[in-house]
């Protein structure tokens, strides 16, 4: 049975924002860190997520790899191009730069002491960078040693574990939609 109430939108009635009006919008106070994610479909699966999201940045660390990629290019659709993105040597490092520029510094892992993400609550007006770590690692001790703590994804199956690109759409949805509460 069909619905004549839906349809479905075409692409020009989408209101999307042009290259330049996304770069010159308001962004959430919120930075991405990967952590050596070794995937490059990952990696523009980020992208992707981070336009959506109008992230402040991406802060790309260790053998992560940047743009211009082919392989990043095909699954972030163009979004490699409108969200800001810096390359940092180490995970550590970017989230020390961070920590002393002002930010709440979360690494996304499951860890002992965690905070479950619909437990976490953000300080309104602070900025925050969230930390996503390797495939098969997860985010490195060192990091979450330094961060200011980890939320975790509460997971109900036997599997124990998102993809880290789903993980971000998860984690991030959840970020702005508290912060779209406030206003």
């Amino acid at each position: 049975m069909r619905n004549s109430k839906i349809r479905k939108l075409g692409v020009e009635e989408m209101g999307r924002l042009s290259m330049d009006e996304f770069r010159n919008s308001d962004k959430f106070p919120l930075v991405i860190v990967l952590d050596n994610i070794r995937s490059l479909n990952n990696i523009g699966s980020f992208f992707r997520t981070a336009d959506a999201f109008r992230v402040e940045k991406i802060v790309l660390c260790g053998y992560t790899q940047h743009p211009p990629h082919r392989e990043i290019s095909r699954s972030a659709l163009g979004a490699e191009m409108s969200v800001l993105w810096e390359k940092e040597e180490t995970a550590l490092g970017a989230v020390t730069k961070l920590k002393d520029a002002g930010y709440k510094v979360l690494a996304v892992e499951q860890a002992e002491g965690s905070t479950m993400l619909q437990e976490f609550d953000h300080v309104p007006g602070s900025k925050y960078a969230f930390v996503f770590g390797n495939e098969i690692e997860g985010v490195a001790d060192e990091v979450i040693a330094v961060a200011d703590g980890c939320i975790e994804i509460p997971q109900f199956g036997t599997k124990h574990s998102f993809n880290v690109s789903v993980s971000a759409g998860i984690v991030l949805w959840d970020f702005v939609r508290k912060n779209l509460t406030e206003k």
